[in-house]
């Protein structure tokens, strides 16, 4: 397992685990990105990231992406 902000550009990762305080994962957790789930990063700059999940493109800053474990 690794968190989503060391994945590279273009590959599908399966999500294994939503992590930080029960606040954060619920706030992810609506966002689409659950256990199971797929997520494909789009692009990068600097850690921050836009990330295809569940059929939308969603920004995520560098704290939250290492949040989510794939």
């Amino acid at each position: 397992m690794m968190p989503l902000s060391m994945v590279k550009e273009g590959e599908p990762n399966v999500i294994k685990k939503v992590g930080g305080k029960e606040e954060t994962r619920r706030f992810l957790e609506n966002l689409g990105f659950v256990a199971g789930g797929t997520v494909t990063v789009v692009s990068e700059v600097n850690g921050n990231m836009i990330v295809n999940v569940k059929e939308s493109r969603v920004a995520i800053g560098k704290d939250m992406a290492n949040k989510i474990m794939v």
